[in-house]
């Protein structure tokens, strides 16, 4: 069963060891398990309904469990609300189409009763896509999970359509049973939706071989308040403007994706991947740029800083094998600095051991030393786990929360410093924090950044909450004033909607906020996600 209140299936674990435990405490300190809530005690909270007039309950449930289910996602101020129980706000009603009929209807039954509708996939937003707001109007979660099946595959145009809220493993499973693959796996892969990934511009752990969701994303159907917009998937236009565009990003704040058209690839005929240790972080750049600049045909670049590097070791296991590592690269000359560099190969056998040793050839170049493939498919095998280590750290007494930007090369070495700067010196006084940082996808222009820090747990919410808000904008901030994006991968949602006019400008943002007037014009769909209360239906107010 999925949890109610962190991350996965509540059947699945991530013990620590001791060694882990240990390397742990030695960061950050001691800490002291919290106090969490139980399920009967939230909700015993949830107010009564206000949706009126309810169509048939085969569409919309208003009872307590499901409205608890949605009341969050998977960001660490979900986790503060939903283990302490103190949720301000629930959906009244959680609504489960099986059409696009179900859908249309479900929004012109919001529009009666002047409802706000939340559209959910799969409900791992980490920046506050889906978490109802107080007010006096009633909410309408409107969950997509149903409408998950494969509609049409072209095996000749390689194109597929599927219901939006197909989960990943779902969609890959009926694509690998005729020989395809969409190739597109962020982290959230085994619970996020296809609808999810579009809305969000999500980037995939390989978007290197397959490319980001945008590149993915073909065409679809667009229900809104104002009605159907329907995006043919032509394979290039110059008839305007692409309107895909305006539905990438747009966070369910113009309507409801019922089905998306997707460009799919033929199963590889080969796939591996490896792992490379560089001496220090300089070397490891300058190498993945150039490998990347080169243009080889590689599906998978993902780079640890020292600290990423030492912290991913530690808590990896395996304390023989990790030991044979450290001296046999203590015999090459790479010592306490060193940096993992993850290869993935993905393609023709020929071409994934052409690419494999230029990859290997460009990295010896700058004191790589290749350490073959048990960490890179042990990685592989692991990389869906990773995120239940939360639940363990969280019953220990630590939180721990992530960030992510993207940047030119440039910049790429003085963002990392500053983003980790930023973070150790919003630290309260007597507080340690523990931070790491990997390049989780490069480009030939330029890196994503994506750094991870733990902190103890406060003894109430509001202490830990206080601690995240200043970690969070103390890094935002110094995302914004380097000149990074505000978000790579994550989405704006509600905590990156402060900063989003840095990099919009003013303009940017009035137009944005004239196309979700256009699409919604009263202002019912997601409010308050990706445009903050400084922009209004209509534009600045």
């Amino acid at each position: 069963m999925r949890r109610w209140n962190g991350w996965g299936d509540d059947t699945v674990q991530y013990p620590l060891g001791a060694r882990a435990l240990a390397f742990l405490r030695e960061a950050v300190g001691e800490a002291t398990a919290p106090r969490d809530v139980s399920a009967a005690d939230v909700l015993a909270t949830i107010p009564p309904t206000r949706l009126s007039g309810l169509p048939g309950q085969e569409l919309i449930s208003i009872e307590e469990w499901p409205r608890l289910l949605h009341a969050r996602g998977q960001s660490l101020p979900d986790w503060v609300a939903l283990r302490s129980g103190c949720i301000p706000a629930f959906p009244d009603g959680v609504a489960f189409p099986l059409t696009k009929s179900d859908v249309a209807y479900l929004l012109e039954y919001a529009e009666e009763i002047d409802a706000r509708v939340i559209p959910y996939g799969g409900g791992t937003s980490v920046v506050g896509h889906i978490t109802p707001e107080p007010g006096d109007r009633p909410v309408l979660t409107i969950n997509m999970r149903r409408m998950n099946q494969l509609a049409q595959l072209d095996s000749i145009s390689l194109l597929a359509t599927f219901g939006a809220g197909v989960a990943g493993p779902e969609l890959e499973a009926h694509l690998r049973a005729r020989g395809f693959t969409l190739g597109h796996f962020p982290q959230s892969f085994e619970f996020s939706t296809l609808g999810g990934w579009v809305a969000t511009r999500s980037s995939g752990q390989q978007s290197l071989g397959y490319g980001r969701i945008e590149s993915l994303f073909a065409g679809g159907t667009l229900l809104a308040p104002a009605g159907e917009m329907r995006l043919p998937p032509f394979p290039a236009s110059a008839a305007g403007p692409d309107l895909r565009q305006l539905v990438l990003g747009s966070e369910g704040r113009l309507g409801i994706l019922t089905d998306a058209t997707v460009r799919i690839t033929p199963l590889p005929e080969h796939e591996e991947f490896q792992a490379i240790f560089f001496p220090d972080f300089v070397d490891a750049t300058t190498a993945v740029r150039r490998i990347v600049q080169a243009r080889l045909p590689l599906s998978l670049l993902r780079l640890s800083t020292p600290m990423e590097t030492r912290t991913t070791l530690a808590l990896a296991g395996h304390e023989r094998l990790i030991g044979l590592l450290e001296t046999m690269l203590g015999v090459r000359g790479v010592g306490d600095d060193k940096c993992m560099l993850l290869c993935g190969f993905t393609g023709p056998s020929a071409a994934v051991r052409d690419a494999r040793h230029a990859t290997i050839d460009t990295a010896r170049e700058h004191g790589g030393v290749n350490a073959g493939r048990r960490f890179g498919e042990q990685w592989m095998e692991g990389r869906f786990r990773t995120p239940y280590l939360r639940n363990t750290l969280w019953d220990l007494g630590y939180a721990v929360d992530t960030l992510e930007t993207a940047t030119t090369w440039d910049r790429v070495p003085r963002m990392v410093d500053q983003i980790e700067a930023a973070l150790y010196s919003a630290v309260p006084n007597g507080e340690r924090i523990h931070v790491f940082t990997h390049l989780s996808h490069v480009y030939p222009q330029g890196a994503s950044i994506y750094t991870t820090y733990l902190f103890r747990i406060s003894t109430d919410p509001d202490g830990t909450l206080r601690r995240w808000e200043a970690l969070k904008g103390a890094a935002s901030r110094t995302i914004v004033r380097e000149g990074g994006t505000i978000s790579h991968q994550h989405g704006v949602g509600r905590d990156h909607a402060p900063y989003l006019e840095a990099e919009k400008g003013a303009l940017g943002m009035a137009a944005l906020a004239g196309v979700t007037t256009i699409f919604d014009p009263d202002g019912r769909m997601n409010p308050d996600v990706l445009l903050n209360d400084h922009w209004s239906v209509g534009g600045n107010r």
